[in-house]
Protein backbone atom coordinates (compact mmCIF):
# COMPACT_ATOMS: atom_id res chain seq x y z
CA UNK A 1 0.00 0.00 0.00
CA UNK A 2 1.14 3.53 -0.83
CA UNK A 3 0.32 6.52 1.37
CA UNK A 4 0.55 10.00 -0.12
CA UNK A 5 1.27 12.53 2.63
CA UNK A 6 0.55 16.24 2.22
CA UNK A 7 3.11 17.53 4.73
CA UNK A 8 1.49 20.65 6.14
CA UNK A 9 -1.53 21.57 8.22
CA UNK A 10 -1.78 25.00 6.62
CA UNK A 11 -5.13 25.63 4.96
CA UNK A 12 -5.01 26.70 1.32
CA UNK A 13 -1.48 25.36 0.87
CA UNK A 14 -0.24 24.51 -2.61
CA UNK A 15 1.33 21.42 -1.05
CA UNK A 16 -2.05 19.72 -0.92
CA UNK A 17 -2.73 20.68 -4.54
CA UNK A 18 0.49 18.96 -5.67
CA UNK A 19 -0.14 15.98 -3.37
CA UNK A 20 -3.65 15.62 -4.84
CA UNK A 21 -2.16 15.70 -8.35
CA UNK A 22 0.36 12.98 -7.44
CA UNK A 23 -2.35 10.93 -5.75
CA UNK A 24 -4.41 11.00 -8.95
CA UNK A 25 -1.46 9.77 -11.01
CA UNK A 26 -0.74 6.98 -8.54
CA UNK A 27 -4.36 5.83 -8.44
CA UNK A 28 -4.26 5.54 -12.25
CA UNK A 29 -0.88 3.80 -12.46
CA UNK A 30 -0.15 1.84 -9.28
CA UNK A 31 -0.87 -1.85 -9.06
CA UNK A 32 -1.52 -1.55 -5.34
CA UNK A 33 -3.85 0.42 -3.11
CA UNK A 34 -3.13 4.13 -2.77
CA UNK A 35 -4.41 6.28 0.09
CA UNK A 36 -4.11 9.98 0.89
CA UNK A 37 -3.50 11.76 4.18
CA UNK A 38 -3.22 15.49 4.66
CA UNK A 39 -1.76 16.88 7.87
CA UNK A 40 -4.75 19.22 7.79
CA UNK A 41 -6.58 16.23 9.29
CA UNK A 42 -4.32 15.81 12.30
CA UNK A 43 -6.18 15.72 15.60
CA UNK A 44 -6.20 18.92 17.62
CA UNK A 45 -5.14 17.00 20.73
CA UNK A 46 -1.93 15.62 19.21
CA UNK A 47 0.42 18.17 20.75
CA UNK A 48 0.66 18.22 24.53
CA UNK A 49 3.27 17.63 27.21
CA UNK A 50 2.63 13.87 27.44
CA UNK A 51 2.56 13.17 23.70
CA UNK A 52 5.83 11.24 23.87
CA UNK A 53 4.49 8.60 26.22
CA UNK A 54 2.49 5.76 24.74
CA UNK A 55 -0.37 6.22 27.19
CA UNK A 56 -0.44 9.95 26.45
CA UNK A 57 -0.76 9.63 22.68
CA UNK A 58 -3.98 10.83 21.13
CA UNK A 59 -6.36 7.97 20.24
CA UNK A 60 -7.11 9.73 16.94
CA UNK A 61 -3.39 9.95 16.14
CA UNK A 62 -2.95 6.24 16.90
CA UNK A 63 -5.74 5.46 14.43
CA UNK A 64 -4.11 7.66 11.77
CA UNK A 65 -0.76 5.99 12.39
CA UNK A 66 -2.26 2.51 12.03
CA UNK A 67 -4.20 3.33 8.87
CA UNK A 68 -1.75 5.51 6.98
CA UNK A 69 1.72 4.74 8.33
CA UNK A 70 1.81 1.17 9.65
CA UNK A 71 -0.31 -0.20 6.78
CA UNK A 72 1.87 1.41 4.07
CA UNK A 73 5.01 -0.04 2.54
CA UNK A 74 5.69 3.16 0.57
CA UNK A 75 5.21 6.86 1.30
CA UNK A 76 4.98 9.66 -1.26
CA UNK A 77 5.73 12.77 0.79
CA UNK A 78 5.00 16.29 -0.45
CA UNK A 79 6.65 18.95 1.69
CA UNK A 80 6.22 22.72 1.66
CA UNK A 81 9.17 25.01 2.17
CA UNK A 82 8.83 27.07 5.33
CA UNK A 83 11.67 29.37 6.37
CA UNK A 84 14.25 27.55 4.26
CA UNK A 85 13.24 24.10 5.52
CA UNK A 86 10.26 21.77 5.67
CA UNK A 87 7.15 22.33 7.77
CA UNK A 88 7.80 21.54 11.42
CA UNK A 89 4.41 19.85 11.75
CA UNK A 90 5.61 17.06 9.45
CA UNK A 91 8.58 16.24 11.68
CA UNK A 92 6.35 16.52 14.74
CA UNK A 93 3.93 14.06 13.13
CA UNK A 94 6.73 11.58 12.43
CA UNK A 95 8.13 12.05 15.95
CA UNK A 96 4.67 11.43 17.44
CA UNK A 97 4.35 8.23 15.38
CA UNK A 98 7.66 6.99 16.80
CA UNK A 99 6.15 6.62 20.28
CA UNK A 100 4.19 3.45 19.49
CA UNK A 101 4.64 0.77 16.85
CA UNK A 102 8.02 2.19 15.88
CA UNK A 103 9.23 -0.85 13.93
CA UNK A 104 5.88 -1.38 12.19
CA UNK A 105 5.76 2.27 11.18
CA UNK A 106 9.30 2.78 9.89
CA UNK A 107 11.26 -0.45 9.51
CA UNK A 108 11.04 -3.39 7.14
CA UNK A 109 12.37 -1.84 3.97
CA UNK A 110 9.76 0.90 3.58
CA UNK A 111 10.42 3.40 0.82
CA UNK A 112 9.59 7.04 0.18
CA UNK A 113 9.62 9.68 -2.53
CA UNK A 114 10.04 13.36 -1.65
CA UNK A 115 8.59 16.29 -3.56
CA UNK A 116 9.17 19.82 -2.30
CA UNK A 117 6.93 22.81 -3.01
CA UNK A 118 7.82 26.48 -2.64
CA UNK A 119 6.74 29.91 -3.77
CA UNK A 120 10.42 30.76 -4.17
CA UNK A 121 13.11 29.20 -6.28
CA UNK A 122 14.36 26.59 -3.80
CA UNK A 123 11.56 24.05 -4.12
CA UNK A 124 12.15 22.98 -0.51
CA UNK A 125 15.56 21.57 -1.49
CA UNK A 126 17.01 22.11 1.99
CA UNK A 127 13.92 20.63 3.61
CA UNK A 128 14.11 17.55 1.40
CA UNK A 129 17.82 17.19 2.15
CA UNK A 130 17.10 17.30 5.88
CA UNK A 131 14.16 14.89 5.58
CA UNK A 132 16.29 12.47 3.53
CA UNK A 133 18.74 12.15 6.40
CA UNK A 134 16.00 12.05 9.02
CA UNK A 135 13.87 9.42 7.26
CA UNK A 136 16.95 7.36 6.37
CA UNK A 137 17.86 7.31 10.06
CA UNK A 138 14.42 5.82 10.74
CA UNK A 139 15.15 3.08 8.20
CA UNK A 140 13.16 4.41 5.25
CA UNK A 141 14.82 4.17 1.84
CA UNK A 142 14.53 7.40 -0.18
CA UNK A 143 14.05 7.57 -3.95
CA UNK A 144 17.14 9.38 -5.31
CA UNK A 145 14.98 11.61 -7.56
CA UNK A 146 13.87 14.24 -5.03
CA UNK A 147 11.77 16.74 -6.95
CA UNK A 148 11.81 20.46 -6.11
CA UNK A 149 8.75 22.31 -7.42
CA UNK A 150 9.70 26.00 -7.37
CA UNK A 151 7.75 29.19 -8.05
CA UNK A 152 4.50 27.29 -7.49
CA UNK A 153 2.25 30.31 -8.00
CA UNK A 154 3.44 30.55 -11.61
CA UNK A 155 2.64 26.87 -12.21
CA UNK A 156 -1.00 26.86 -11.12
CA UNK A 157 -4.17 28.55 -12.25
CA UNK A 158 -7.45 28.39 -10.37
CA UNK A 159 -6.15 25.64 -8.07
CA UNK A 160 -4.95 23.43 -10.90
CA UNK A 161 -1.40 22.52 -11.92
CA UNK A 162 -1.13 23.80 -15.49
CA UNK A 163 2.62 23.84 -16.15
CA UNK A 164 3.39 21.00 -18.56
CA UNK A 165 7.08 20.81 -17.63
CA UNK A 166 6.20 20.31 -13.97
CA UNK A 167 3.55 17.77 -14.90
CA UNK A 168 6.17 15.80 -16.88
CA UNK A 169 8.70 16.00 -14.03
CA UNK A 170 6.13 14.72 -11.54
CA UNK A 171 5.08 11.96 -13.94
CA UNK A 172 8.73 10.88 -14.26
CA UNK A 173 9.12 10.81 -10.49
CA UNK A 174 5.92 8.75 -10.16
CA UNK A 175 7.22 6.22 -12.71
CA UNK A 176 10.52 5.93 -10.86
CA UNK A 177 8.71 5.61 -7.53
CA UNK A 178 6.52 2.78 -8.78
CA UNK A 179 9.64 0.94 -10.01
CA UNK A 180 11.54 1.66 -6.76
Amino acid sequence: MITVLAGTNREGSRTKLIADYIYGLLVEQAEEEVQFFSLLDLPDDMVHTKMYSEDGQSKALAEIQDEYMVAANKFYIVLPEYNGGAAGIFKLFIDACSVRKYNETFKGGKKAALTGVSAGRGGCSRGMEYMTGYLSYLGIHILPNRLPVSNIEQLVKEDELIDEGTQRAIQQQVIEFLEF
